[in-house]
């Protein structure tokens, strides 16, 4: 008989501090800050953030408001910048909670500032220089009509943009924007901190750290730099029992629209994970998982609760109810299955885990 019909989520945080100390290590002079934006890319918030703080990082980006404040709650004392920026009645919220705006257009700017003068005091705040992601930041006309009494009433601490297409070394935007970030930023180098790259961009060379980093997925053990291995550690693994084994007396179908077709003395494991567990649905017919040590095909469509696995490559008797199956393993796991379902590792992690048992490993849990 097996046990509950549980699968589980192992979240290595030891894995998540050897890879921040590897990161920040290569982006050295420049500093390390890390990204723990949607609950950590969904490996939760407070004890990424804790394991993170204690391996030796200060500053931590978020995307929201809420984020933020959520994560001031378990780090006193780090700087916490807010990637979106500043809306009209987020004002006090932000101060009160010592949350620096990342100011993406001037509207912000001229927001944040009389926020700032009604108090009359100054508070920090970060910019945000469109270079060419064309998604969030000033303009390059806007940033350059920045003037320094627009400013006043303001610390700022960083200038900041984004890569369009750091993951492709080659690709000539990634020194079309460095070469704009630098000329545009310019005027602020030596006073205060600019910052390009995030996790594949570290990898572009020195020229474009500057003198602040910003890794987000390289730090949940997600290829920095596709094509070539993986630097980084693996930080999770799914697990899940074998619910039921089917020994096919007849050759049978599996799953929703009939898709898989098994032969006579086919055998089909399932397991209980599903596309409501964020298992991508588009992984069907693609994906595989690893049993003792084997790596057996996905069977049929991925359904709601459900994954059926073709398990006749196994020795008769290997798999029962109850035995372990290995969704996401080994250092490209997470890139393994984005490949399968046609997206990318960033969102796997994020959809990951919402009714997985969560089991962390070392760090700061």
């Amino acid at each position: 008989m097996r046990g509950p019909a549980r699968a589980r989520l192992e979240i290595d945080l030891d894995a998540v501090a050897h890879n921040w100390r590897l990161l920040a290590a290569r982006a050295r002079p420049a500093a390390c800050a890390a990204v723990v934006k949607a609950d950590a890319y969904g490996l939760g918030l407070a004890p990424v953030a804790r394991t993170l703080r204690q391996a030796g990082c200060r500053t931590f980006f978020v995307a929201r408001l809420e984020e933020g404040a959520r994560l001031r709650a378990h780090l006193p004392d780090a700087e916490i910048l807010v990637l979106d920026g500043v809306g009209r009645g987020e004002e006090a919220e932000l101060k009160a909670h010592r949350l620096v705006p990342v100011l993406n257009q001037p509207g912000e700017l001229a927001l944040w500032r009389r926020y700032a003068a009604a108090r009359g005091r100054r508070l920090p705040a970060a910019l945000h220089l469109d270079t060419g992601m064309t998604r969030l930041g000033f303009t390059p006309a806007e940033f350059a009509a920045v003037e320094e009494e627009d400013l006043a009433g303001l610390e700022p601490v960083l200038v900041m943009s984004h890569l369009a297409c750091a993951d492709e070394p080659d690709h000539p935007l990634n020194a079309a924007q460095r070469a704009r970030f630098a000329a545009a930023s310019r005027r602020f180098a030596g006073r205060v901190r600019r910052s390009l790259a995030a996790s594949s961009g570290i990898f572009l060379g020195p020229d474009y750290r500057f003198e602040l980093v910003r890794p987000g997925v390289a730090l949940y053990g997600v290829n920095p730099v596709p094509g070539r291995p993986n630097p980084v550690r693996p930080v999770v693994r799914l697990v899940a029992p074998v619910l039921r084994v089917f020994t096919l007396d007849a050759p049978a179908t599996v799953g929703y629209g009939a898709t898989f077709e098994a032969p006579a003395g086919a055998r089909i494991a399932t397991v209980p994970v599903g596309y409501a567990d964020g298992l991508p649905r588009a992984a069907s017919g693609r994906g595989r998982a690893r049993i003792a040590g084997i790596e057996v095909p996905f069977a049929g469509r991925v359904s709601m609760d459900l994954l059926g696995l073709d398990v006749s490559a196994l020795p008769e008797g290997t798999v029962a109810p109850g035995c372990e199956v290995e969704i996401v393993y080994g250092p490209e796991g997470v890139d393994r299955l984005a490949a399968a379902a046609g997206t990318i590792g960033y969102e796997i992690l994020t959809r990951l885990g919402r009714r997985f048992v969560r089991h962390y490993r070392g760090g700061a849990a």
